[in-house]
């Protein structure tokens, strides 16, 4: 990657210069990260280590388990080392590298729920059949299939801002992103700006709607259940996936709405940072505080740990 302008580097603005306000922020990050990894470090070890959890809807959790570590390492730990040292300067590679990894892991988590919300749907809907359909091949098609739709998406949007030209090197913002980047380019940005909202609605819109979709197939099959136990014992393991759902696209929408409106991008960023730390790490305790067979696993594996310790 080379850069066509003067501007080898950027400067991160952050969050604020108040110095208790980065102590602060600084302090509850670094807590809200290592939440984040070691609780999803723990899904993905029991996944693998316990036999009860080599489901399909398991299999799709582990993979959201590991996006959700990589999307926050992405951005979360250049902050924090940004907020310590003092260091506000980043390198145009690596910007560019921020920006690429950030915007691959995260738009991969949206089609990844859109699988996870279809598994729930054969679950249900087609029960008898739930064994055929996601067998372990389909769903590593599946996995595939996020990955390479997202970089098909990703990659072009990626190429296309390589030829930008900056007139500042000041980026109102605590990491790298595309608008912050568009808010200090010489260059028109009126193709790319386009080209990426129109992406981001594609990101949004399709996925949420497969979502949708599913969903009410759902609720219209569970409805038509005898008793409320197993209409409340069907809905159960959808309601961990619904919150994560809502979670997900509630910021984003928020954040793109208006994404260069000088207004908002105070609002934004702390939104953000609200995006990339603290919605990964209420992923393990979404999915594991209702979840009677990952509690189970998790138990058995600190016996296991005990009985090995005591030996």
């Amino acid at each position: 990657m080379r850069n066509h302008t003067s501007v080898f580097s950027f400067i991160l603005q952050g969050l604020t210069d108040n110095l208790q306000t980065q102590v602060l922020t600084f302090i509850s990050l670094i807590i809200i990260y290592m939440l984040n990894i070691i609780g999803n470090l723990v899904i993905i070890t029991l996944i693998l280590v316990d036999s009860h959890l080599k489901t399909a809807m398991y299999f799709f959790l582990q993979n959201f388990s590991f996006l959700k570590i990589s999307f926050t390492s992405a951005c979360i730990p250049r902050f924090l080392y940004s907020i310590l040292t003092g260091g506000r300067t980043i390198t145009y590679n690596t910007c560019l590298s921020q920006i690429f990894f950030t915007y691959m892991f995260g738009v991969t988590e949206f089609f990844l729920l859109v699988s996870m919300s279809y598994d729930h749907y054969v679950a249900i809907c087609k029960p008898l059949h739930y064994m055929t359909i996601m067998n372990h091949r389909f769903c590593k098609m599946l996995i595939f299939c996020c990955w390479i739709t997202t970089f098909l998406i990703v990659f072009p949007l990626f190429c296309l801002g390589l030829n930008l030209e900056f007139c500042d090197s000041v980026i109102d913002h605590f990491f790298c992103g595309v608008y912050p980047l568009l808010k200090i380019s010489c260059s028109d940005p009126w193709i790319v700006e386009e080209i990426t909202f129109a992406c981001c609605v594609l990101i949004f819109i399709m996925p949420l709607t497969c979502v949708v979709l599913s969903y009410i197939s759902i609720i219209r099959t569970v409805l038509r259940f005898p008793s409320a136990q197993q209409r409340t014992k069907a809905f159960s393991p959808c309601s961990s996936h619904f919150i994560v759902v809502s979670i997900t696209y509630g910021s984003c929408i928020f954040v793109y709405i208006k994404p260069l409106s000088k207004d908002e991008m105070t609002i934004n960023k702390k939104v953000v940072i609200l995006t990339t730390s603290i919605s990964p790490m209420l992923n393990p305790f979404i999915y594991t505080l209702r979840n009677k067979q990952v509690k189970q696993a998790f138990s058995d594996l600190l016996e296991r740990i005990l009985l090995v310790s005591k030996n």
